[in-house]
């Protein structure tokens, strides 16, 4: 299956999801990488049955400017409401100051997260994106979401303990806790097309670990149409 991946941002360098993904090459998949969103075309979008996007709302990792302009984002859209699949990973998720349409698409936008630590990942739900998944830890940002409409399906969810520094966070609403496992991946659908969100994903190690590199798989299968649920 042939995947356009769009990454790098200032906070997130490209080269985390592009070596996160390059094992899945060996299991049928290949990728074609924008890192600079001046390179992107719209237009393009046609000859990929799934979106890889792991950008916020930056051009690249040294140019902080916004990108995704109401055109952009209305050509995400027809893409998924046309039958295109898009998979949202960590960063993808981060609004910029105008992205209500594309925030919509996912169905969430990030809120905040705690000091990185380790972060516990484990499935909800059966489901083709979850199959043989099991639960897995690391090092990441354990993200918080808002929840932007009402027909997302819950696969993942997410826990991480306080420890060290972390603690001096121990009142704040967004404090890890057992009260606060948050959702860590979810779908949706719109029109004829398939979205799927999944929180993990700061360091290369949560790539290039073994269930999340099924989790990556499954999702990838799942958004471009090649398994059901």
């Amino acid at each position: 299956m042939k995947i356009l991946l769009i990454c790098d941002d200032y906070q997130h360098p490209g080269q985390v999801p592009i070596d996160g993904v390059a094992p899945l090459e060996q299991r049928g998949f290949q990728f074609d990488i924008i890192t600079n969103a001046n390179d992107f075309s719209g237009s393009s979008l046609a000859q990929y049955p799934v979106v890889l996007l792991c950008k916020c709302d930056e051009v690249s990792q040294t140019e902080r400017t916004p990108w995704k302009t109401e055109d952009i984002q209305r050509t995400f859209i027809d893409y998924v409401e046309g039958g295109g699949g898009l998979l949202a990973v960590h960063s993808a998720v981060v609004s910029g100051k105008n992205t209500e349409a594309l925030d919509k698409l996912l169905g969430c936008r990030f809120l905040k997260h705690p000091l990185a630590g380790p972060v516990t990942v484990q499935p909800v739900k059966p489901h083709p994106v979850t199959e043989g998944v099991g639960m897995f830890c690391e090092t990441d940002e354990h993200y918080r979401l808002e929840i932007l409409v009402e027909d997302i399906d819950i696969l993942l969810a997410s826990y991480s303990p306080p420890q060290g520094e972390e603690s001096k966070y121990q009142k704040d609403w967004y404090h890890n806790s057992p009260a606060a496992i948050c959702a860590a991946g979810f779908t949706r659908t719109q029109g004829r097309g398939r979205v799927c969100v999944l929180t993990p994903g700061h360091n290369l190690a949560v790539w290039l670990n073994a269930q999340f590199q099924q989790l990556l798989e499954n999702a990838l299968n799942w958004a471009g149409g090649e398994s059901g649920g």
